[in-house]
């Protein structure tokens, strides 16, 4: 499994509006994305910055949707969102949720 990390800066008295967004038009274009698994989106108290993160099946089909669909969720949330996002790519090693245990490693 692999993992996009998004760091995001919101407008001041924005973060409901990133919420819903996110809700209504990022997640249902990421459920039509190949090898899509998840999404987690986090904001932080005060609603300054969010992170979302996303987990694929595999690393090529989250490099897919980071050159095809990725421009689209940025154009979304231009309203909402100020600065340019940071991404990060991980090989997600644990996760409780999805029932995996990275390799044991000497």
């Amino acid at each position: 499994m692999f993992a996009r990390s998004v760091a995001f800066h919101i407008k001041p008295g924005r973060s409901a509006e990133f919420t819903q967004l996110f809700d209504k038009e990022i997640v249902p274009m990421l459920r039509k994305q190949k090898g899509f698994q998840d999404e987690i989106a986090l904001v932080a108290p005060g609603g300054a910055d969010a992170v979302a993160i996303s987990l694929w099946d595999l690393k090529e089909n989250a490099e897919i949707y980071a050159r095809s669909a990725y421009p689209g969720v940025l154009k979304a949330l231009t309203t909402v969102v100020e600065g340019t996002p940071r991404v990060q790519t991980y090989d997600v090693s644990n996760s409780t949720f999805h029932k995996i245990v990275g390799p044991v490693t000497a």
